[in-house]
């Protein structure tokens, strides 16, 4: 059974690609502005330890929520929410 194609015109698609380009772009100007203005300030040892803390804890969300998406795939649970697969057909190994 074939999947409907996704509807949309290609207008919109290029509004919305030039749009989220706009807000990268401002955002890296923005980004670059605010290191810029704050490069002579010192960071003290709590800042230090804040931004290792915020780091590190960053990084075990990131990969708790990565790993918690990859097993929820393997075990199933994320058939139910695909209405284009008919409820007969069984998951396609890919």
């Amino acid at each position: 059974m074939r999947r409907p194609k996704p509807t949309g015109s290609k207008l919109g698609q290029t509004i919305l690609v030039i749009a989220l380009l706009a807000i990268l772009i401002l955002t890296i100007v923005w980004a670059i502005s605010a290191w810029n203005a704050s490069a002579g300030a010192p960071m003290g040892k709590h800042g230090w330890i804040a931004l290792a803390l915020g780091t590190f804890f960053s990084l075990v969300i990131g990969g708790g929520l990565m790993a918690l998406m990859f097993f929820s795939s393997r075990s199933g649970h994320d058939e139910i929410a695909d209405p284009f697969r008919p409820k007969d057909e069984p998951p396609s190994e890919q």
